[in-house]
Parts: C-alpha cells; structure tokens; sequence
C-alpha cells in the first residue's frame, strides 16, 4: 500500500516483477512497465537488466512508462539498456500546481524530465495518460514547450524542450515507440494517410498559445473526416 513517502507497488513482489519481465521478455514481446516514482523504476530497470543478460535481444524496444521522477543513474542505466520512455506530456499544464505542493519544487523540476531524455539519447515518445490527462496533443505540445502549469507558473524550465522536439515526441518518436515507424509518424509516401491540418505553425505562433491553434481538417486512411 501507499503512504505519505512511498507509492503502489502494483505487482505482488519485486521479484514477481522480475519474473513477469523475463516472460515477456523471452516470449519476444515489447515489454512496457508503468513506473512512475523512482523506486518502482530502479525496480524495472533491475528487472529488464536480468532479462537482457539472461537473453541478449537488440531491437527489443521495452518500455518504462510515464518513468516519472528520475536522476543521473537511473538516466544511465536506461541509455545502457537501449530503454524507452513515455512521460507525460500534458501534466506540467494540467496537473502542475497540485504537484508543486506535494512533492515539492526540486522534484517536480526533475519529473516528466523530457530534455534530459533527449540529452542521455534515450528514445522519448509523446503520451497523455487519458482520461487521467488531456489526450489533445498540442496542449501536450505547449506544456513540453513552456513547463507552464495552467496559472502560469514555470515548473522545471531545466525541462524544457523545443517545439520541433516536441512535434517529433508526437509523431516520428510515437510511431518509433510501437515499432510503426513504417507506416505511421511523417507525411511520406508508402505511409498511413492519417495526417491534420492545423490553422497555424506551432512554430510561429506564440509558445502559450499552441493549445488554441485551430484543426481546419483531419484526414484518416486518405480520406476527409473532419473539415472546419
């Protein structure tokens, strides 16, 4: 059970954990692990560390999801096991000025730690955590931009990242992350017509006001399903 230091552990041991890693793991499947705070991701990373010695693969491409509140050696030794990461996108905007109370500035500064991914080459795709945050991924886009919570305030502006890093963490890096970096991701011929067209450039509009750009059409499969 939680307490007012410690989260969830969700599995019934680590050891549980571990065991359920290296059945995916030799069964050939992606193995993706919700692990928020930074014990439960020491926890995963041990896990997926066992794993991978006891059977090398190369394009594994398992997961830490949300991987929420990290620090230089959990930073390292993801980067060391070719590891990717999901963190929230939209919950400095959505969620940040409930968390600055509880877990303190420091902290929050270190959580959805979306440049030092980038920084450590770790491979970061864009996630929303719907219905516990806003699916809309330009609001998404805007808070990895800004560090901004919904008063304004700047939560961890070390963070920070550029609005083209955040539009690939939404399109190529999100496809990369489910292996459909093929067929999913970018505008290219071969690929899933699955594209929206927006009012404005994210890049020229101002940073706070990426949320409110308007979606003039999307098209699914090639074909029109919205059009303003």
């Amino acid at each position: 059970m939680g307490t007012e230091e410690r989260g969830i552990l969700a599995v019934e041991s680590e050891e549980a954990l571990h065991e359920m890693i290296l059945k995916g793991h030799e069964a050939g499947y992606q193995v993706c692990v919700h692990a928020n705070g930074d014990r439960t991701i020491e926890m995963a990373l041990t896990g997926f560390e066992k794993a991978l010695a006891a059977v090398p693969r190369k394009n594994h491409r398992h997961r830490l999801e949300h991987c929420t509140v990290i620090n230089p050696e959990i930073l390292k030794r993801i980067r060391k096991n070719r590891l990717l990461v999901t963190p929230f996108g939209s919950y400095i905007y959505f969620h940040g000025e409930k968390m600055a109370p509880h877990y303190g500035l420091e902290r929050v500064a270190r959580m959805f730690a979306h440049r030092s991914f980038l920084d450590y080459g770790i491979p970061v795709s864009g996630a929303s955590d719907s219905p516990c945050g806003p699916y809309e991924p330009l609001l998404a886009i805007q808070s990895c931009v800004t560090r901004k919570s919904f008063s304004g305030d700047v939560l961890g502006a070390s963070q920070a990242i550029t609005i083209d890093e955040a539009i690939f963490l939404y399109t190529l890096a999100s496809a990369y992350a489910s292996f459909e970096e093929k067929i999913k991701g970018s505008i290219t011929p071969g690929k899933l017509a699955d594209l929206v067209v927006l009012g404005e450039d994210p890049r020229r509009v101002n940073p706070d006001e990426i949320k409110d750009i308007p979606v003039e059409m999307t098209v699914v499969g090639g074909e029109i399903r919205y059009k303003k």
